[in-house]
């Protein structure tokens, strides 16, 4: 049997219609459009219907859209009751997957995975995941959760229900942006870990649950708090750069750099590092951008290295007022549209997702050894 490459690098699996990347080029697309076209002209709202749906939607389709995730954002009581009761100190992402594996149980049409019954799933988590991170963060730091305001859209809803401001139209487009460039990124860990739980004809909820514990893995989701951890640890850009080049010196890695697929720099990163400077300016952490250009020129001096979607993203989180540790549970939010549109794909036109190993181990007929002979 063939072997395939070192974590199946290269290696096509499936089919898909809702994402194209040429990493060669720095291409990124979701059903056709280019990242830096929904990037400049699309809401969040329109590219998870893109995702679902493979178009784009009109006026009508687009206001029910919102009128759905409005009407889906409050969570069952039971989930709110955990939510409460889950210790202030545990990993946000252990609560975000344990709460969203919950819904399950508050769904009474949760055993049917029809592609209509799943679809109304699909609304469903991806209204609720942000209250579940928002509302955690509020009981965590003894607060109520704030209630969801029907006049806003989907980011600035979070910001709102997150900080208890409502943000100004420029944080607002940001955190829109973010979500955005995060939504979708083909076959990445937590994507295919969610595809294999649907090919097995498990529920949505399952699936997303699997891709949730991947994308907890920081080898997957979690290098942007690594980024903004060291940033915050350095005293200037000078001794951001002193650092890194020491820890390139040792051979350590530098969070936020490189990128399995991409061979040139990762588009998303291109639309995040303008989103940091600007945002930089509005807050008063002019420094941390400065911090990060600098980097990001070093790494690539050193290493030849590109700046991924982390990297700008650190910045960008940390200026808007979100915590270190939901830095992960929000990229889960605006992949939940991602997700769920790959687990509805998957059942669509399903088989069994059964890959073979390459044997590397003795080979058959070993001898028995009795066990008074073992040593």
């Amino acid at each position: 049997m063939a072997s395939a490459g070192a974590g199946l690098e290269g290696v096509v699996a499936t089919s898909s219609r809702i994402c194209y990347i040429d990493g060669n080029q720095g291409v990124l697309s979701y059903c056709g459009y280019n990242i830096h076209t929904l990037a400049e002209n699309a809401t969040f709202e329109e590219v998870i219907y893109l995702l679902w749906n493979g178009r784009l939607p009109t006026a009508k389709e687009l206001d029910q859209l919102k009128q759905s995730l409005r009407a889906q954002r409050e969570l069952p009581q039971h989930v709110n009751a955990f939510l409460k009761s889950a210790p202030a100190k545990v990993l946000p992402m252990d609560v975000l997957r344990t709460a969203v594996s919950m819904l399950s149980l508050y769904d009474p049409a949760e055993r049917d995975n029809s592609i209509e019954a799943s679809t109304e799933k699909a609304v469903e988590l991806m209204a609720r995941v942000g209250t579940i991170v928002t509302s955690y963060d509020n009981f965590r730091n003894g607060r109520e959760p704030i209630p969801g305001d029907p006049n806003l859209g989907y980011a600035a809803n979070f910001l709102y229900t997150l900080t208890g401001k409502k943000p100004d139209d420029v944080l607002e487009r940001v955190f829109d942006v973010a979500l955005i460039l995060h939504a979708d990124h083909e076959l990445n860990a937590s994507t295919f870990a969610a595809r294999v739980t649907a090919a097995t004809l498990s529920d949505i909820y399952s699936a997303v649950t699997s891709a949730i514990g991947a994308l907890k893995g920081p080898l997957h989701g979690g290098a942007n708090e690594d980024v903004i951890r060291m940033l915050l640890a350095t005293k200037s850009p000078d001794d951001a750069v002193q650092k890194v080049k020491d820890d390139l010196n040792n051979r350590k890695k530098i969070a936020g750099f490189g990128h399995r697929v991409y061979k040139v720099l990762d588009p998303r990163a291109i639309h995040l590092k303008k989103m940091s400077e600007e945002l930089g300016k509005r807050t008063g952490h002019t420094e941390l951008y400065e911090k990060s250009s600098r980097v990001e020129q070093t790494v690539r001096d050193m290493k030849g290295l590109n700046a991924n979607v982390d990297f700008y993203s650190a910045s960008t989180y940390y200026s808007l007022g979100i915590p270190i540790d939901l830095f992960t549970p929000i990229f889960a939010v605006s992949r939940m549209s991602g997700w769920t549109a790959h687990v509805l794909e998957q059942y669509r036109n399903n088989r069994l997702i059964r890959p073979r190993a390459d044997y590397t181990g003795k080979p058959d007929g070993q001898p028995w050894i009795p066990l008074e002979q073992r040593h």
